[in-house]
């Protein structure tokens, strides 16, 4: 068995290196040139939109919001690879992973953008007024291929409410124990089975409230905790003021192998790097767009947008906290482990900090869990909408987050790797092939607010575009309150 993982990991890796890697900067540098640097140039637009008003649905209670959207996207974003995944990364590649990391950020948010604007172009609508939609959707009505969509959404369901929940299962029952001990108590098998009854029962009352619930605990949940541990990092980032130099010498220097940390070469750098950031801001994967699909915009390209910044989020600024606690506070490289963000934590604040710390980790994990099965009822209803075929998913979500709670995940891990890889793989083609119509919705975004418009987008926004389930001509375009 442990030959077969080791064969299964070693292709894995030649596919990240000579597929997926090149798949992703392709896809990215297409974007860029054809949306004119859309990531950059529209910036203000993403924040604008975070505060549309979604209108209401018929039973009187209101619509999911951009921000809402956004915010379950970035409940799975914002998790174990903002904190464990960072470390991991500069354990293995040193340093030099987090440049990388930056750089994929930077250009991938253009294939983020392309990814949720083309999920809210294709959405349905529900029966209850709201929407769905995702890449499975785009597959089927952009491309005309529905088996593209099901082989999607099979891969999604393995990679992220089974695989990916055991691996936050397992760093939430990890992050409790080390407060536990941290508190002098005496932590095992035991509490950890305690721990993850707990986990359970708690993600067994969200995910069975349905998406309304989830949509609202996360708005609630992943502002605060990204402040908190925001705040917590620059605490050591500003005590530690004369480390950053070195900290950001050590970046440049390691990602061009001008200096090697750990034995690492420039290809390993790289490949932790682009695994880590991916696996972090999930950009390019087709896991946000199910998200943004859900939101009540009034032009596709808005959730584009606000889909857009959520990788500038998670990796520009929650990455980057975590980085730069782990290379200011003196680190030991080669250990993948040792969770480097805890250590540094606990060395430049002490115990107090580290029961912080373990808190953090509970809320990142656990709202990994929720925004984690919510990709996988998108996938489910895509393929089979019947209220028993969910009703099965969160029954087995369920349990495999106890399970993961317990469990020897390295395994577990590995088979994510290879599933996110293909996941991955699979949008992105979608993606590509879809870029004349991503391209011609920007534009009539960009020409409207030329304009002076508020931009609204119908069927006949863009001449010639098929496969549309929404989006009827019922609203006229009006003036901008911010340019009357």
């Amino acid at each position: 068995m442990d030959d077969l993982l080791e064969q299964v990991l070693t292709v894995n890796d030649q596919f990240w290196t000579w597929g997926i890697i090149p798949l992703i900067v392709i896809t990215s540098l297409l974007y860029l040139v054809l949306t004119k640097g859309v990531q950059f140039r529209l910036l203000g637009q993403m924040f604008r939109g975070l505060r549309e008003d979604p209108g209401d649905l018929p039973d009187g209670t209101k619509k999911i919001s951009a921000f809402q959207a956004f915010a379950i996207s970035s409940a799975a974003r914002v998790g174990t690879g903002n904190i464990v995944g960072v470390s991991t990364a500069i354990a293995l590649g040193g340093p030099g992973a987090v440049f990388w990391m930056w750089l994929m950020a930077l250009v991938v948010a253009g294939a983020a953008f392309a990814e949720s604007t083309l999920a809210q172009v294709y959405k349905e609508r529900t029966p209850e007024g709201g929407f769905k939609g995702g890449p499975a959707y785009y597959m089927k009505h952009g491309l005309g291929l529905p088996w593209m969509g099901v082989v999607f959404s099979i891969i999604l369901i393995f990679t992220y409410p089974f695989s990916f929940n055991m691996v936050q299962a397992n760093t939430f029952t990890g992050a409790v124990n080390d407060s536990l001990s941290g508190l002098g108590v005496e932590t095992g098998d035991g509490t950890s089975l305690v721990v993850g009854i707990v986990l359970a029962a708690i993600t067994a009352a969200v995910v069975f409230g349905g998406l309304k619930r989830i949509a609202h605990f996360t708005q609630l949940a992943v502002p605060i905790m990204a402040v908190v541990y925001l705040l917590l990092g620059a605490a050591i980032v500003i005590i530690n003021a004369d480390q950053l130099p070195g900290a950001i010498a050590n970046i440049v220097n390691s990602a061009f192998g001008i200096e090697q940390f750990a034995g690492a070469t420039v290809g390993t750098v790289i490949l932790m790097g682009v695994r880590r950031g991916m696996f972090s801001n999930e950009g390019g994967m087709g896991s946000a767009p199910n998200a943004g699909a859900t939101a009540s915009v009034s032009h596709p390209v808005k959730q584009g947008l606000t889909q857009a910044f959520g990788v500038y989020f998670d990796t520009l600024f929650i990455c980057s906290i975590s980085a730069f606690i782990i290379l200011t506070t003196n680190p030991v490289y080669g250990d993948a482990n040792v969770n480097l963000v805890t250590r540094g934590v606990d060395a430049a604040l002490g115990g107090w900090a580290l029961q912080v710390m373990a808190l953090i980790l509970v809320l990142f994990t656990f709202t990994s869990v929720v925004g984690n099965y919510y990709y996988g009822e998108s996938s489910v209803k895509y393929m089979l909408d019947k209220p028993y075929m969910v009703h099965g998913l969160r029954v087995v979500v369920v349990g495999l987050v106890l399970v993961g709670s317990v469990a020897s995940l390295e395994d577990v891990w590995a088979i994510a790797d290879v599933t996110m890889g293909l996941m991955a793989t699979v949008n992105l083609i979608a993606v590509l092939g879809l870029a004349g119509v991503a391209v011609k919705v920007l534009r009539d975004y960009d020409r409207q607010r030329k304009a002076g418009l508020d931009p609204v987008f119908t069927r006949e926004s863009v001449p010639g575009l098929k496969g549309l389930q929404v989006w009827e001509p019922d609203t006229e375009p009006v003036v901008s309150a911010s340019e009357k």
